[in-house]
């Protein structure tokens, strides 16, 4: 782990840190966060170092139980398949009924986002990756006229309906891959191709569940 610099919160800044450690994977799932270890290790008092972990808490990605450490949260392949279900059907309904909502403003903010997510795999900042990720799906929905449907995609984007995404490391394999297929989602509602654009969102999202089953087959063996 790096030291805390100043030019931040130290709470801020170790939340970042250890979710970029979770993220590469060097913080293993179940590997317990002793408070006096890691606040020695990030060069902080306990007091930022917990609003750190209560943070990481909140999305999903630590457990808390008191008077133990923390550890590094996990999730079965059954429940990670059970997201993933719910999220297809929400982003793949959704995107077929966004298409006379597509117009150049919304093109432009999701080539913007894609800028990002390629300037953050070319840097192997995977953090900002997943970041940009989310607000990538949240934006598609945004178009989408059902209030309750947008609320639900943005669930199941953020928080720990998100967070197995994170705590299975295949990110940083995975990112180019992502990229590339968020950028045909895109061409195809440039060409206002609702069934394209269907087609492409399906194949997405088909290929996020592989490469999760293949990282749940890799822990198997």
């Amino acid at each position: 782990m790096k030291v805390i610099k100043p030019s931040e919160t130290l709470a801020e800044q170790a939340y970042a840190l250890l979710k970029r450690d979770i993220i590469n994977g060097e913080l293993k799932e179940n590997q317990p966060l002793p408070e006096e270890t890691i606040s020695k290790e990030l060069g902080i008092s306990r007091t930022p170092l917990r609003d750190a972990l209560s943070r990481l808490a909140l999305e999903g990605l630590i457990i808390q139980k008191k008077g133990r450490p923390a550890i590094v949260a996990g999730f079965t392949r059954e429940k990670s398949l059970e997201y993933m279900e719910i999220r297809s059907v929400l982003e793949i309904h959704s995107i077929t009924k966004i298409m006379d909502r597509v117009d150049a403003e919304f093109i432009d903010a999701l080539r913007e986002n894609l800028a990002g997510q390629r300037s953050a795999i070319e840097k192997n900042n995977f953090q900002e990756f997943i970041e940009l990720d989310r607000e990538f799906h949240i934006l598609l929905a945004s178009k989408n006229s059902n209030e309750e449907l947008k609320d639900m995609v943005e669930r199941m984007n953020t928080g720990v309906n998100r967070a197995f995404l994170i705590l299975s490391s295949t990110v940083p394999q995975s990112a180019r891959s992502a990229y590339a297929e968020h950028v045909e989602i895109i061409e195809a509602l440039e060409q206002k191709d609702a069934a394209l654009a269907k087609e492409k969102t399906i194949i997405h999202l088909n290929n996020v569940e592989k490469r999760f089953l293949k990282y749940y087959s890799n822990i198997s063996q």
